[in-house]
């Protein structure tokens, strides 16, 4: 079952389509224009835990923001041909932290806003629940390098380690519903 995430303000006025556009942004406030053409942006991706041992560390990456700042995240990207969101989950996860998973549960979706080169980006982020399969924790698999960091972090200090407030409720969702698929 899915559990819904507060989202940000805001009305979708088209569908979402994948982009390209801005992957290191900050967030725009609600007041920018609405002159500036909208583009919709879905990316998906989520909690990976290794569940082998009591610990139950989460794997999680981190990238600098357009000012330089590091900043701690839940690996995620866009669908990339005819994916869908489950399967972006699980390939964008495996590219930027290195670890294998297989989705346990849907942990609902974020949405923000944010506005790069002319255009303000209404970005959807779709997350899932899984479980860690293999892999070895390394950056080297990400094909965009965004990713400047990767670290095995104990679920119980998730959401005190990610920079953003929508991710620690995602990371607090999901430390919630693990113990039902362990």
């Amino acid at each position: 079952m899915a559990h819904p995430v507060p989202s940000a303000p805001g009305r979708r006025t088209n569908p979402p389509l994948p982009s390209a556009i801005g992957a290191h942004v900050a967030p725009a406030p609600h007041s920018a224009p609405a002159s500036l053409p909208t583009v919709e942006e879905i990316s998906a991706g989520g909690v990976v835990v290794d569940t082998s041992d009591n610990e139950l560390r989460v794997a999680i990456i981190a990238r600098l923001n357009r000012g330089g700042r590091l900043e701690w995240c839940l690996p995620k990207g866009h669908p990339e041909g005819r994916e869908n969101n489950e399967q972006a989950a699980v390939r964008e996860i495996a590219e930027e932290t290195g670890i294998d998973g297989r989705i346990l549960a849907p942990l609902g979706s974020i949405d923000y806003w944010f506005t790069v080169s002319g255009h303000r980006v209404h970005k959807t982020v779709h997350h899932y629940l899984l479980r860690a399969t293999g892999g070895e924790l390394t950056i080297e698999n990400d094909p965009d390098k965004e990713a400047v960091d990767v670290a095995w972090i104990p679920i119980h200090e998730l959401a005190r380690k990610l920079s953003f407030p929508n991710e620690r409720r995602i990371a607090d969702l999901a430390r919630e519903v693990l113990p039902e698929h362990l």
